[in-house]
């Protein structure tokens, strides 16, 4: 047997024994495994990946695993998490490419680091990343790598201090990144069709990792607090992956209904037989327009505004003002709506009917934050239960619910869409939001982050 050989079946065997017992830890991760199979490639020292494959060099398995075997599932587990994340996709144009694969390195760390009762992964945690966390658990919430990446930019470590982060994190080789992003670049209109097929095929894989991770934070979200609570912040660094940036008003088409209105359509216009009424008769068209059509449009929606003293006014004024501009336009809502603002904190403290533009703006002019009160979101769902009861709401969509999350949640889930709205440029609670309910986190432009 060639000495290449039988490097290539001890490294087979070494990987099959490390997928069993990350299998074993974390069966959900079965799909991610399944999807990058390992090959050697003795071009790297150690062992990295191309998004297409688990590139390692069998030396480094054999040598590790004669080291320190325990250590391997979690090199696996964190390359997985890199293209889980879509980590070799994600760098900034024009980025640091040091600060980059740095950024990338804590974000999937610090995930293993808060998996319990998981042995393939599960590790004391060395004080020192315990001080990078506290560090960093004091500008962000998650530690995402595009929003580690912003603080190290913002506060580039002095010194020897990056390279000791680069040791402290590292765990496999990001050079097959680079390579991935000279491909997907577009060549302009010189590229040839291998150029054009490479940029594709890197585009195509990046969406099927995208729909594994999404797939997988369905499939954690659906195991339970109680058989999901051991997997950290995993859940929760999915959900910020996989938030998808949609408008405002795009948005709230999802509520849209189709009804006939007054209206002239001149789709359904046929000029055929209007022309031969007028060669016939000389005057008298067969046929007119249409004087209805048939629109898509939101038709009753109740949006729950959170007064409470943790709510700064400023913010909660910029979200109506938001949700009234796109509100006042005659393309989003019927002439007649019916749109319930209900003002709360620890219960409903005022109902405002809107029945027109006119009434939006009036609303406007008369809203004031007054705060004083905690928040309690369940009477709001108990006030719309007895509205639908009482005949009211009898086609009710969906509710906004504008907060900044800190308040007691319902445990179970409504017949309409439910959806929890936060600053996402502000200190906001959103984890113990029900899994069952959409959250929304408003940008500074008109856009938002579904998740």
């Amino acid at each position: 047997m060639k000495a290449t050989d039988a490097l290539r079946e001890a490294g087979e065997k070494i990987i099959n024994e490390v997928r069993t017992e990350l299998y074993l830890s974390l069966p959900f991760m079965g799909p991610a495994m399944d999807a990058l199979p390992w090959i050697p490639d003795r071009t790297t020292l150690s062992l990295g990946t191309d998004a297409q494959f688990l590139r390692c060099n069998p030396r480094f398995l054999i040598d590790r695993y004669l080291e320190d075997p325990d250590s391997l599932p979690r090199v696996y587990m964190h390359v997985l998490l890199h293209c889980l994340f879509r980590h070799m996709y994600g760098m900034p144009e024009g980025g640091d490419v040091i600060l980059w694969n740095l950024s990338c390195d804590i974000a999937v760390e610090s995930v293993m680091d808060s998996i319990e009762n998981a042995p393939a992964v599960t590790r004391v945690v060395p004080d020192a990343r315990r001080e990078v966390y506290d560090r960093l658990g004091s500008a962000m919430k998650t530690f995402t790598a595009e929003r580690i990446y912003r603080y190290l930019t913002e506060n580039r470590p002095q010194g020897g201090e990056e390279e000791k982060l680069c040791r402290l994190f590292l765990a496999d080789d990001h050079s097959f990144w680079e390579e991935m992003r000279n491909k997907e670049k577009d060549g302009g209109s010189g590229e040839d069709r291998e150029d054009r097929t490479s940029r594709e095929f890197q585009n195509a894989l990046r969406e099927a990792w995208k729909a594994r991770s999404e797939r997988l934070q369905d499939e954690l979200l659906s195991l339970g607090s109680e058989r999901g609570a051991g997997v950290g912040d995993f859940v929760r660094v999915l959900a910020v992956q996989n938030r998808k940036r949609v408008s405002y008003r795009d948005f709230l088409r999802r509520y849209a209904v189709v009804r006939e209105e007054a209206r002239v359509d001149p789709d359904s216009f046929d000029y055929g037989f209007y022309n031969y009424g007028m060669e016939l008769y000389g005057n008298l068209p067969l046929i007119e327009e249409n004087e209805y059509r048939e629109s898509r449009k939101v038709e009753e929606l109740v949006i729950a505004i959170d007064t409470s003293a943790s709510c700064q006014a400023e913010l909660v004024e910029k979200f109506l003002s938001e949700t009234a501009a796109v509100l006042e336009s005659q393309e989003t809502f019927f002439h007649r709506m019916d749109l319930r603002i209900i003002e709360c904190d620890d219960q409903v403290r005022k109902d405002i009917k809107i029945r027109s533009p006119e009434d939006i703006k009036a609303f406007m002019d008369a809203f004031e934050v007054r705060g004083g009160y905690g928040t309690d979101f369940r009477p709001v769902f108990a006030y719309i239960d007895r509205l639908q009861s009482e005949g009211e709401l009898k086609n009710l969509r969906g509710l906004l619910y504008y907060t900044d999350g800190f308040g007691i949640y319902p445990t179970h889930p409504t017949p309409y869409e439910t959806v929890f709205v936060y600053r996402k440029d502000d200190a906001f609670e959103d984890r113990q939001a029900p899994a069952w309910a959409v959250r929304l986190y408003l940008t500074d432009s008109d856009g938002m982050e579904a998740q």
